[in-house]
């Protein structure tokens, strides 16, 4: 098999240490960046027949400024970094990673949603902080505690990670519904979004990000659902509007939102939702428990194979 030379863009957040490059060393000659601001893509992706990049943009521009480039592999499932169509036009192989993280970010999903039902974390600061030791009583909380059981799960996309989620909210006596235009038939009730949306006591998102469904939860959104909702997304940050969000959080037209992806990554300091009452954020990390990002690693690993020998795999163009 020919040894290509290989370009990791940006590979310190798949791998800051913990993992073995040995998969893909043993495919070419391997040179990892930690990170790549965008004016280095070019010159570091020069001669070079085979990218690789997780959040590190390529566009036109680059294509046209890269003749080698033969192969772009997304270290990721979502893959609206690339100008596919542009790829496409210019016979560049185009691959993502599908199903590396489905359990990880079901598992995320799920400790979002008990974070908003107990609040461990504010009941961790308040203990530390003496509100327990000054309590009365031998117990001591802040707001309302909330039984998952009896609540209805409202899944805004049923793929792999959606139907991961269904089996978690099931094994915590949820009932569960879905919203995915792409799905004929589930194991659950499909229904129309607004439907969805008025019913779901927690609304989850699971759907890649596409034009068509870019800010989807909006303020018109947001006033189908019951002011006791809550909204859980792990999937992608411009799905919600942000402000708008924020602002149904601030004047109580629902209860609590979580988020684990914002529009913009790493955010402004003044992002709303960072300020925005009854709203826990964490910085994208649904994705990033060791044994995904093995497995991200060994599938890359893969497609790349696949493509030397001349039938890729996994590919978006």
């Amino acid at each position: 098999m020919e040894r290509s030379r290989i370009v990791v863009l940006d590979g310190y957040t798949l791998n800051p240490g913990d993992l073995s490059w040995e998969p893909l060393e043993a495919l070419g000659e391997l040179t990892v960046h930690p990170r790549t601001p965008p004016e280095l893509v070019v010159p570091r992706c020069a001669g070079a027949p085979i990218v690789l990049t997780n959040k590190v943009p390529i566009g036109s521009e680059a294509f046209e400024r890269l003749p080698d480039l033969r192969y772009v592999g997304v270290l990721a499932t979502g893959y609206n970094i690339v100008d596919v169509g542009e790829a496409r036009r210019r016979g560049i192989v185009v691959t993502n990673v599908p199903e590396y993280g489905t359990r990880s970010v079901a598992q995320l999903t799920f400790a979002l949603i008990l974070e908003l039902a107990h609040r461990v974390g504010r009941h961790s600061e308040l203990c530390r902080t003496g509100s327990w030791s000054a309590s009365p009583d031998f117990c001591f909380w802040e707001g309302e505690l909330v039984e998952l059981e009896g609540l209805t799960l409202g899944l805004v996309g049923y793929g792999r990670i959606g139907r991961a989620t269904a089996a978690l909210g099931r094994a915590f006596g949820m009932g569960v519904l879905a919203h995915d235009p792409a799905v004929a038939e589930a194991d659950v009730p499909l229904v129309p979004l607004d439907e969805l949306l008025r019913r779901a006591d927690v609304v989850s998102l699971h759907c890649p990000l596409t034009p068509q469904n870019r800010g989807l939860i909006d303020r018109r959104a947001l006033s189908l659902m019951k002011p006791t909702a809550w909204l859980v997304n792990t999937a992608r940050g411009p799905l919600v509007d942000e402000r708008d969000l924020a602002e149904a959080l601030a004047g109580g037209r629902i209860a609590a939102a979580a988020v684990d992806v914002l529009a913009v990554e790493p955010p402004p300091e003044d992002n709303p939702l960072l300020s925005a009452p009854n709203c826990v954020v964490t910085p994208h990390i649904a994705w990033a428990t060791r044994a995904a990002r093995r497995r991200l690693l060994d599938a890359a690993a893969e497609n790349v194979r696949s493509f030397l020998q001349g039938a890729p795999r996994n590919t978006v163009a």
